[in-house]
């Protein structure tokens, strides 16, 4: 069994990695920024905490095994989020003796052809550009760290939010994967899973890896 602590825990991929991680027995520490607002977690231990605060990062991550982090905020530049929040976890999760990290990435900085991502390419809205580059400013930030991380990369489409869990994936490379037509779009149940496995029997390491059916 291991300790799993994880921020963002309220969201749509955050509650799935809860449940999940709960699910086969492993002890979760769920952190929002307002507990009183998720009762959706009750039976879990659920802490207040701010994934931009290196202090709090390591009181909700001490005594923790690994760190998952799912938390965004559309209320703030995304550069200025995930930059806070990158650097929060490097010193929070040092400080915690936590050495292993799986993060939530985004489709949209895979590539698409050799050095090309998806959001360089002519024509990407630009708002969804300013969104996704918030993203990469995390990946300089844990390259230059000492972490064990892997960013979890899923398609570049709105995941499914309502279909039940399959337990089916696999892992790509930093190419945007590839869809045949009638595919399933890819599920934030079955991203769950992805994670989970990722949190408790890390195979990939220090790099962005894309998820899909």
């Amino acid at each position: 069994m291991s300790a799993i602590v994880v921020f963002g825990a309220g969201g749509r991929a955050g509650r799935r990695v809860v449940a999940e991680a709960a699910a086969r027995g492993h002890e979760v520490t769920a952190v929002v920024r307002d507990p009183a607002k998720y009762a959706v977690l009750a039976g879990e231990r659920v802490v207040a905490g701010d994934v931009t605060d290196a202090g709090r990062v390591a009181e909700a991550a001490a005594g923790q095994d690994v760190a998952v982090q799912v938390a965004a905020r559309l209320d703030v530049a995304s550069a200025e989020f995930f930059g806070a929040a990158s650097r929060a976890l490097v010193d929070g999760l040092a400080r915690a003796g936590v050495g292993r990290l799986v993060a939530l990435g985004i489709g949209s900085l895979l590539e698409v052809s050799p050095g090309v991502r998806l959001v360089d390419t002519p024509g990407f809205p630009e708002d969804a550009r300013t969104f996704s580059l918030g993203h990469a400013v995390e990946l300089e930030i844990l390259g230059k760290s000492a972490l064990d991380w892997v960013v979890v990369a899923p398609p570049p489409v709105f995941l499914d939010d309502e279909a039940g869990r399959t337990g089916r994936y696999r892992f790509g490379d930093g190419r945007v994967p590839e869809a045949a037509e009638g595919d399933p779009v890819f599920s934030y149940a079955d991203l769950a899973v992805a994670l989970v496995d990722e949190a408790v029997d890390p195979e990939r390491h220090r790099v962005q890896v894309a998820v899909s059916y």
